[in-house]
C-alpha cells in the first residue's frame, strides 16, 4: 500500500503532508499529467524535426555519390554561340532569377559577345530573369563598342570586373550547370564555339570557388554614378590640375575631390596618387 501511495503522490494525483494524505483536485491531477506529457511530445518533435534536417543533407549527399558511381554525371557536347547563349537565357527563364558567373579571357570571345550576344543577356538581366557576373581581361575595354554594353550592362544591375589575365573560358549558371571549354586555357572562337556542358553540383561548386577568388582579385570598372566621379578627377589629375582646381571645374568641395582621390586608389589597389594615376592610364580608365 505503501509503494502505491508514494507512486500517486509522484504522480501528483494526491498530496502529503506530515504522514497524511490528501487528495488533490482530480482536475489538478490530470492538468499535471497532460502537461508533462506535452512537454514529451514537445521534446520528440523537436528531436524528430533535427532528424530530419540530418537526413536531407544525408540523402542528398548519398545521391551525389551515388551518382559518381554510376558516372550518371551529365556531360554534354554543345556547339555554337548561338547555342551557348540561347542556352543560358533558356536555364534562366526555367529558374529565374539565375546566378549566372562567367570568364572571358580574350579579345575574340569579348568583340562577339558585345557585338551579337550582350542584347539579349541585358534584356533577360532586366528582366530579373539573370544575375550576371563577368571577369575580363583589361585589354578588352579598349574594344569598339565594349563600353557603351558594358555601361548598359551595369544599369541593368550586372557586375564587371577587370584582370590582367583571365586564365580561361567557364561558365556557371545557377547550382547545377556549368559551361567548360574544350581546352582548359583555350578561348570559344578558337573551338568553334564547341564547349562542355556540365550538370553536376560539384564541377559548379568548383568553378563557383575559382570565380570567386578572381573576383577577389579583379578591379571593378570605373563607369556608373560613382565610378564616373572616380575617373573625372583622375583624367583632370593627369592634365596637372591640384586638389582646388579640379574642385572649381567639376563644381565640388576639394574634400570631395579627396576623397574621389581614396576611392581610386583603394579600387586600382594603389599606394599612391601617382601610382593610381599609373594604374588607371594602363586599365585604360582615362580614355
Amino acid at each position: 500500500m505503501s509503494g502505491q501511495l508514494d507512486e500517486l503522490v509522484r504522480l501528483g494525483v494526491i498530496d502529503e503532508q506530515s504522514g497524511e494524505y490528501l487528495a488533490r483536485h482530480p482536475a489538478a491531477a490530470l492538468g499535471r499529467l497532460i502537461a508533462e506529457r506535452l512537454d514529451r511530445l514537445a521534446e520528440e518533435s523537436r528531436r524528430i524535426d533535427s532528424a530530419l534536417g540530418s537526413i536531407r543533407g544525408l540523402i542528398r549527399d548519398y545521391d551525389v555519390g551515388h551518382d559518381y558511381q554510376n558516372g550518371a554525371f551529365q556531360v554534354e557536347m554543345v556547339s555554337g554561340a548561338d547555342v551557348l547563349y540561347e542556352s543560358v537565357v533558356g536555364m534562366a527563364v526555367q529558374s529565374p532569377p539565375m546566378r549566372l558567373l562567367t570568364a572571358i579571357p580574350d579579345e575574340r570571345t569579348m568583340a562577339d559577345f558585345v557585338r551579337k550576344f550582350a542584347d539579349p543577356w541585358i534584356d533577360a538581366q532586366q528582366r530579373q530573369l539573370l544575375e550576371l557576373q563577368v571577369i575580363i581581361p583589361v585589354s578588352t575595354l579598349a574594344i569598339p563598342g565594349v563600353r557603351e554594353q558594358l555601361t548598359r550592362l551595369l544599369d541593368s544591375g550586372g557586375k564587371v570586373r577587370t584582370l590582367d589575365r583571365v586564365p580561361s573560358w567557364f561558365m556557371t549558371a545557377g547550382h547545377d550547370a556549368a559551361g567548360l571549354p574544350a581546352l582548359w586555357g583555350g578561348n570559344l572562337p578558337d573551338h568553334a564555339y564547341n564547349f562542355y556542358l556540365v550538370r553536376t553540383p560539384i564541377v559548379v561548386g568548383v568553378l563557383n570557388s575559382l570565380f570567386g577568388e578572381l573576383w577577389g582579385r579583379a578591379v571593378p570598372l570605373p563607369w556608373g554614378r560613382r565610378g564616373e566621379g572616380v575617373v573625372q578627377v583622375l583624367r583632370l589629375a593627369a592634365q596637372g590640375m591640384c586638389d582646388d582646381s579640379i574642385a572649381r571645374q567639376l563644381g565640388l568641395s576639394v574634400r570631395t575631390v579627396r576623397a574621389r582621390f581614396a576611392d581610386a586608389m583603394t579600387q586600382l589597389g594603389a599606394q599612391s596618387r601617382f601610382h593610381a594615376g599609373v594604374e588607371a592610364a594602363r586599365r585604360g580608365w582615362l580614355v
